[in-house]
């Protein structure tokens, strides 16, 4: 950093304590290249000491005259300092701890604001979204639309199947009673098979017991007369 040229002493008045005021002096001051300091006041007020070239200065003084929100400078002097060489870099200089922890808070809120703002803008987008979501939509309703032919379609096939069914059902029924029919033929078989079986036997049965007799009569008769 080159040699300063000229000073400045500025008393800045209007929201610019617990706003981030002294933070964005400092950005400024550093970005630049000025040195000095900047420091809050109990009445409410911003001092800022600044050194440095003239056009250094020119550049620094307007834009910490117009800070953004919501920092709001409404009164803003000027008077000329004397140079202070030992002052190399640009700083803040701090006050009793009660005042910095207030003016933490309200940097907090100040930026819980930018946040805010900031969310504004992604419900404005959210907004764009739903819209486009709608041209989804409507899509969509045309793919609806479309798939209510397939619908159509898939009763037509539906119908078909229950034909399909109805007609398994009349061939199965007309097997059954085919099945019926010949389980009937087949008991009447099975029946006349065992009658005719029943009166096979009794006439082997009657032949037998005939044989046995002409045997029994022609061993008798071979035996001849009985003695005297």
């Amino acid at each position: 950093m080159s040699a300063p040229k000229k000073a400045m002493v500025i008393k800045v008045d209007g929201r610019v304590q617990r706003t981030g005021y002294r933070r964005f002096v400092l950005d400024t001051a550093q970005e630049i290249g000025i040195s000095g300091y900047v420091k809050n006041e109990r009445d409410g007020s911003v001092t800022i000491f600044a050194q440095g070239g003239d056009k250094q200065l020119e550049a620094f003084l307007e834009r910490v005259r117009a800070p953004p929100e919501p920092m709001l400078v409404r009164s803003f002097i000027e008077k000329a300092g004397r140079i202070n060489p030992r002052l190399k870099f640009f700083e803040i200089e701090f006050g009793p701890l009660a005042m910095e922890l207030q003016e933490g808070f309200g940097e907090m809120g100040s930026e819980f604001r930018d946040y805010r703002q900031e969310f504004r803008g992604f419900v404005g987008e959210f907004r764009d979204y739903r819209q486009e979501f709608r041209g989804f939509v409507g899509e969509f309703r045309d793919y609806r639309q479309e798939f209510r032919g397939f619908v159509g379609e898939f009763r037509d096939y539906r119908q078909e199947f229950r034909d399909f069914a109805q007609r398994t059902d009349q061939n199965f029924k007309v097997i059954m009673e085919k099945y019926g029919e010949i389980s009937d033929k087949l008991t009447q078989v099975l029946e006349t098979l065992q009658r005719e079986s029943m009166e096979t036997r009794k006439e082997l049965t009657r032949a037998i017991d005939t044989l046995s007799e002409l045997v029994r009569k022609f061993m008798a008769g071979a035996a001849g007369p009985p003695a005297q």
